[in-house]
């Protein structure tokens, strides 16, 4: 099978995290829930991660780093745990249904919500950004890269925006951590949120938050937390108030063996072979009769996506011939983000989304290409 649906979850990942998650398995117990070897080693796997995660993002204290269990629960705790009725938010149309659904839920109780729209290729206009962020919005939440088309934001100009006017930023970094450079405290970043199986290679089950210093954040839920059992309310020091009930320890270690592999291979150089794929399919489809292909490919820094349409076909009917004729993985319909589909104009066929990993080769693209040319003169 030829993987190109990397933007849903990383299939192939270095070999030495399924090493790492197999013998935490057999060798971890329950982080800080003992005093004995198998506890106190849970304990340090998680510790050490959690400085891992500090240092790649840019976070200045490790504590400040939670665990979750992806980034739709991160982005749940962040939004629900700053944002609530009669506060002001921005965002954009850019959007994944992961952020976009905790806004709505919120609006209905009296968040004050205002997008920032997507043109016709799924681009945003910064003077709309500057019209919407008014004094009073209390923060501006967005990706750091759209699911769709891979277009991403300049942070730093967001995040700069947003804190001349009085505004914080949570950033949703699903599609790029990993392999876009990302820096809290250089790009301004109040909150950032991610997932772990997708860019940074480790295992389903792993995500999380960082957040700046001095950030307080309500408990999104509350439980054991192996520290003041006898307090009635969640402690409030870090990662503790976020982190309630048993970690996932052994996804935790796979995870920071993907990340032991990105600092040695380099983030850059992984990046690099991503985006060489996604240029050379890109290119490869592009003046193919009756392919449409959707998004802006001039920026140097983006995620390894490309989506596209053969004519009239319902892209489902083409994954699905992708699939079954060539034996090439895709992901094709709505991509849980509708707003980025209404402004793409293709909310009934959805679109086929080819996305690369540092992993696909040129010949695994140069196969795709024609696998699309022969579709679409069928």
């Amino acid at each position: 099978m030829i993987y190109l649906d990397s933007a849903a979850t990383s299939l192939h990942k270095p070999p030495q995290v399924a090493r790492a998650v197999a013998e935490a398995i057999s060798s971890l117990g329950n982080p800080a829930r003992g005093a004995h070897g198998a506890s106190l080693a849970a304990d340090r796997t998680i510790y050490e991660t959690r400085r891992l995660l500090a240092a790649f993002f840019g976070c200045p204290r490790a504590e400040n780093v939670v665990f979750t269990s992806n980034a739709t629960e991160a982005l749940n705790v962040a939004i629900c745990g700053l944002l609530g009725p009669g506060d002001r938010a921005v965002t954009t149309d850019l959007e994944h249904n992961s952020v976009l659904r905790p806004l709505y839920e919120l609006q209905d109780r009296g968040l004050r919500l205002d997008f920032v729209p997507a043109d016709a290729r799924g681009r945003v206009d910064w003077a709309d950004f500057e019209r919407l962020l008014v004094p009073g919005v209390k923060a501006v939440i967005c990706t750091h890269a759209s699911n769709l088309t891979g277009y991403s934001l300049d942070l730093a100009r967001v995040a700069a925006l947003a804190h001349s006017r009085g505004a914080l930023l949570i950033v949703d970094a699903s599609q790029t951590a990993g392999l876009l450079p990302i820096h809290m405290e250089d790009m301004g970043i109040d909150l950032l949120c991610f997932t772990g199986h997708k860019g940074l290679m480790g295992p389903q089950g792993t995500g999380g938050l960082c957040l700046r210093p001095g950030l307080e954040l309500r408990p999104f839920k509350r439980g054991g937390s192996g520290v003041h059992s006898f307090d009635r309310a969640q402690p409030r020091e870090y990662p503790t108030r976020l982190e309630a009930g048993t970690l996932n320890a052994h996804g935790i270690a796979g995870l920071k063996a993907a990340l032991d592999y990105i600092n040695a291979v380099g983030r850059a150089r992984l990046y690099a072979a991503e985006h060489s794929r996604t240029l050379r399919f890109y290119e490869g489809v592009l003046r193919i009769p009756g392919v449409r292909v959707y998004g802006d490919f001039s920026q140097p820094l983006r995620a390894g996506i490309v989506s596209l349409n053969i004519r009239d076909e319902d892209s489902a009917a083409v994954a699905d011939a992708l699939a079954v004729d060539f034996d090439i993985a895709v992901r094709a319909g709505a991509h849980c983000a509708p707003r980025m589909h209404r402004a793409l104009g293709t909310e009934e066929q959805g679109a086929v989304r080819f996305s690369f990993s540092p992993f696909t080769t040129e010949l695994e693209v140069d196969t795709a290409i024609e696998a699309v040319k022969t579709l679409a003169a069928e």
